[in-house]
């Protein structure tokens, strides 16, 4: 692992909700991450930034709708393990709100993949 003076490497976890998840679907997910205590001490801390975006990837024959998406950046300081404990806990906040919101709206919420992405550019 090359961790040189003179990396600017950002950790990036991408938090992509597909077909059907529409804007309040992205910001109600970005809201509950953000309250997720690991999460939000980060934040507190200004380690840790969390925004919405459209997403980077589009795939052959995407819906409308699809490619919204949610990235939490880490400064470049941190290291792998801080990297790892956040996307767990990234992992474990989309299903617990997941499971939140199918206790309190009609139908399916849309899926969500979080994706580690060790490069933001």
């Amino acid at each position: 692992m090359n961790d040189g003076e003179g990396s600017a490497k950002k950790w990036v976890i991408r938090v992509r909700l597909g077909q059907g998840a529409g804007a309040s679907d992205v910001h109600a997910l970005k809201a509950w991450l953000e309250r997720e205590h690991r999460l939000e001490a980060l934040r507190n801390s200004g380690d840790l930034e969390i925004t919405e975006r459209a997403g980077g990837e589009e795939r052959p024959g995407s819906p409308m709708g699809a490619g919204l998406e949610i990235g939490l950046v880490l400064a470049a300081i941190v290291g792998p393990k801080i990297f790892d404990d956040v996307y767990e806990q990234a992992k474990s906040g989309v299903r617990a709100w997941r499971q939140n919101r199918r206790s309190v709206e009609a139908g399916e919420p849309p899926e969500v993949e979080v994706v580690p992405d060790g490069d933001a550019r």
